[in-house]
């Protein structure tokens, strides 16, 4: 089988090498791919957003598959282009893809379909939003309605803070076009959990629960970021919770969406807060999170091409769907000032012999190559994940490999899967 990846991140880094393990896959490409991704599949020079280009390349390749990981060639119908094509893609149309593309759109879905979710209002005037927010004290949370790279929502604690944030969604327009519609929703407290799924159009199989670190420093401070880090399994959800979430918000997302039209073929990604028994969706996006793919993927069991294929034609319900009985913790090593401005184009050390730990693999992100050395291209540099038997075993094996990888400015968080290990509960 020859197969196609779509995208240049620590997520895209992680499919390659999950499928990769399949006895079924011969060759792999990715557009664009990154420093690290070059070790296993053929990079091609094509960015995510290419449409056009993408689709002729596959043409011309004959793919038997392919994979889209970001959300933007999602948005903007690539699998929708390769499927006239008459080529097999994993991922949902453009359609479906609005439930993450579109945080207006996915709100009244959810509304719609009776899915538990912050109340909320939505707005195209940016002075009739300010005379929301004067109506609706904080805590409140401001978000960018289009797709703003997992940073457009804002969790305003004061007043000022709200009105700052609203200003630069639709007045400084931060997040571009992203920001031309905002929604503003009441504030959730509890714990966050990522709940990903499988989807043939009818059926949905949950994967292991993840708990992505959205904020840069320790402690949850600080500006949201793409994702700092991430473990799976968490523990935030027993099984009675899971089925619940299960037939009240996964199973209601893929009905509604065939009822409309427009069956959701590839992965659901549900963010949940978690209050005692009571839960409500934060968001939707429709595909693998991004760090939560690079804790994921290493402890899933069946092949991964299988499970895709049963995706592709409506037979999901037939396959068991197996993950191993271990930890998986991922870090995330970033570039100083991220997110905001950072630098480029130094060197990283350190790589090698980290990879060379036992039960470890090093997801590259933000990274390329030049003259054999693998340089800083990102903000999101590396995904440094391990594995073991619990938490607390995952998260040594990870942070020694972090210690051993080195560039001027490097950050990342020292906490990831604290809060796993507070609940006193591990995976196993």
């Amino acid at each position: 089988m020859k197969v196609l990846v779509v995208g240049s991140g620590g997520r895209e880094h992680a499919l390659l090498w999950a499928l990769s393990r399949s006895p079924q896959v011969k060759e792999l490409h990715i557009a664009p791919g990154n420093g690290g991704t070059a070790e296993l599949a053929t990079n091609v020079p094509i960015a995510a957003e290419d449409v056009p280009a993408l689709v002729t390349y596959a043409r011309e390749q004959r793919f038997d598959l392919t994979v889209i990981g970001p959300e933007m060639p999602l948005a903007l119908g690539l699998s929708d282009a390769l499927r006239a094509e008459g080529l097999r893609v994993f991922g949902p149309s453009a359609k479906a893809a609005q439930i993450e593309a579109s945080k207006a759109f996915s709100k009244d879905f959810m509304r719609a379909q009776g899915i538990p979710t912050a109340d909320y209002a939505v707005f195209t005037d940016y002075d009739a939003a300010l005379r929301y927010l004067e109506d609706h004290p904080a805590p409140i949370v401001v978000k960018a309605s289009g797709l703003a790279a997992g940073k457009g929502a804002i969790v305003c604690h004061t007043d000022d803070e709200a009105r700052h944030a609203l200003r630069r969604i639709m007045r400084e327009r931060e997040f571009g076009a992203a920001g031309d519609t905002v929604v503003i929703e009441e504030c959730l407290t509890g714990q966050e959990v990522s709940v990903l799924a499988f989807s043939d159009g009818r059926t949905v199989v949950p994967m292991v629960l993840a708990q992505d670190h959205k904020a840069i420093y320790d402690g949850d401070r600080g500006p949201n970021t793409g994702g700092m880090g991430c473990y799976a399994p968490a523990p935030l959800l027993d099984e009675a919770l899971l089925a619940r979430v299960v037939a009240e918000v996964l199973q209601p997302a893929v009905d509604g969406l065939r009822r409309a039209g427009t069956p959701y073929v590839g992965v659901l990604y549900a963010g949940l807060m978690i209050s005692g028994a009571d839960f409500w969706v934060l968001e939707f996006n429709c595909r693998f999170g991004d760090p939560e793919a690079q804790a994921i993927l290493p402890l899933l069991e069946t092949d991964l091409v299988t499970i895709i294929e049963a995706c592709l034609d409506g037979r999901l319900d037939e396959i068991a769907v197996r993950w191993a009985k271990k930890t998986c913790v991922c870090v995330v090593m970033a570039s100083a000032g991220y997110p905001g401005p950072y630098q480029k184009g130094y060197k990283i050390t350190g790589l090698d012999e980290a990879a060379a730990l036992p039960d470890t693999v090093i997801f590259h992100a933000g990274t390329r190559r030049e003259d054999g050395r693998v340089l800083t291209a990102g903000g999101r540099v590396l995904g440094v994940t391990a594995w073991a038997d619990d938490l607390p075993g995952a998260r040594a094996k990870a942070y020694r490999a972090v210690e051993l990888i080195h560039w001027p400015g490097v950050t990342f968080r020292r906490d990831i899967g604290a809060k796993g290990l507070r609940r006193g509960q591990t995976a196993g």
